[in-house]
C-alpha cells in the first residue's frame, strides 16, 4: 500500500492568521495497514518525499522488510509536505511561501493523522528539516508521540541557520538560474572541506577541463533543476527559518516536562547546520527536568548529510528502540 495517496484538508488558518479554504495533504503508507500494528512517522527533509522505502526509496537502508524500522511489523506513514510539488501538480504548489511555519506544517500532520484515525505514534523521526518538524509536533501533542527522534536537525533555528536561508532566499529570488544556482551554495551547507577533500583531492575532470569538485556542484545543481520545482525550494528553504520560532529555552523546558516521549536526539559531529554543539546543548537542558532523554552522535567526515550516508551508524543506534520493543512486543 506504498501508492500516493490524498488528504483534503478544508478551512485551515495559520499562525500569522491566514485562512487557507483547501490545502492537499499527499502520504502514503508502507508495511502494516493501519489500525494493526504500532505507527511510525517519518519526516522528509528539505528535497525529500513520502517515498520512504522501496524502489527510489530514500532511507531504505533503514526502513523496509526486517530492516530497523521493519515493515513487517510497523506501519509506517510518511506525509509530504504541502508545497513540496511530490504529486506533480503544479496547482498544489504554495506561492505565498512565507505565510508558513514549521508549526503550521506540524498541525496539518496532525490533522492529516487525524484524518487516518491515528492519535498514538509509537514513534516521530526525521532528519533535518523533517526532524524540525517532529520537535513541533511533539510541542503540540505532549502526550501522543512514545518516542520522538530527531536526526541531524534541533528545535530551533539558530542564527546560523537562519543567515544561510537568507542566503539562500536571495539565491532563489535573484538568481537567473535559480534552483541550480541555490544547490550549488547548499551543497556546500551539507558537507564538510574534509568530505570534499576525500572524495575529489583537487583533481580534474579532463573532459569539462573543470575540477571534479566543480563538475560534481554543476551535476547536483542541474539534478534538481530537473525534479524539484522553484516554489517548493523556496518553501523548503523559508520553513528551515521558522523552526522554534515561537520558542525559548522556558517554553522548550515545558516540554520536558510535559511531553511522554522518549526523547532520542541524533547529531552528526561534523554537522555545519544543525551543529553537535547544539545538539548537545539542548540534551543538557532537557536533562534538568527529564529522565528519558538520549543523545546519540553519529561520527563522520561527511557533515550534515551523513545522516542519508552513515546507515550502519544510524542503525546500530536506532536498533534498540525499534528491534528491542518488536521483540517485547512479540
Amino acid at each position: 500500500m506504498d501508492t500516493l495517496k490524498k488528504i483534503d484538508l478544508f478551512d485551515f488558518t495559520l499562525h500569522n492568521g491566514v485562512n487557507k479554504r483547501w490545502l492537499s495533504l499527499y502520504y502514503q503508507v508502507f508495511g502494516q495497514p493501519i489500525g494493526t500494528a504500532p505507527v511510525v512517522l517519518v519526516n522528509h527533509a528539505l528535497t525529500g518525499n513520502s517515498q520512504v522505502t522501496g524502489q527510489n526509496g530514500w532511507w531504505t537502508s533503514l526502513i523496509g522488510p526486517d530492516a530497523v524500522i521493519d515493515t513487517g511489523f510497523y506501519t509506517v506513514i510518511a506525509f509530504n509536505i504541502p508545497g513540496n510539488g511530490y504529486d506533480g501538480k503544479t496547482e498544489s504548489l504554495i506561492h505565498n511561501y512565507r505565510d508558513f511555519t514549521t508549526k503550521d506544517i506540524a498541525r496539518i500532520f496532525w490533522e492529516g493523522l487525524q484524518f487516518l484515525g491515528i492519535k498514538q505514534l509509537f514513534a516521530v523521526i526525521g532528519g533535518s528539516l523533517g526532524g524540525g518538524i517532529a520537535w513541533e509536533m511533539t510541542l503540540l501533542q505532549p502526550e501522543n508521540i512514545r518516542h520522538l527522534i530527531p536526526i541531524a536537525a534541533d528545535w530551533k533555528a539558530t542564527d546560523w541557520l537562519i543567515a544561510n536561508v537568507l542566503v539562500q532566499d536571495k539565491i532563489l529570488n535573484n538568481s537567473d538560474n535559480p534552483v541550480h544556482d541555490a544547490r550549488l551554495h547548499a551543497m556546500l551547507l551539507y558537507r564538510t572541506p574534509q568530505s570534499l577533500k576525500q572524495k575529489f583531492n583537487r583533481t580534474k575532470n579532463e573532459t569539462q577541463s573543470i575540477y571534479q569538485i566543480e563538475s560534481w556542484l554543476l551535476h547536483h545543481g542541474e539534478k534538481l533543476k530537473g525534479r524539484f520545482q522553484l516554489a517548493s525550494y523556496k518553501l523548503m528553504n523559508h520553513l528551515l527559518k521558522t523552526i522554534g520560532e515561537d520558542l525559548n529555552c522556558g517554553s522548550f523546558l515545558r516540554l520536558g516536562k510535559e511531553t511522554k516521549a522518549q526523547i532520542h536526539i541524533v547529531a552528526v559531529d561534523s554537522d555545519y547546520f544543525f551543529t553537535a554543539a547544539e545538539n548537545k546543548e539542548t540534551y543538557e537542558i532537557l536533562k534538568r527536568v527529564k529522565e528519558d532523554v538520549y543523545y546519540h552522535e553519529i561520527q563522520s567526515i561527511h557533515g550534515h548529510d551523513a545522516f542519508l550516508i552513515e546507515f550502519e551508524q544510524l542503525n546500530n543506534i536506532l536498533k534498540h528502540i525499534f528491534i528491542t520493543t518488536k521483540q517485547t512486543i512479540q
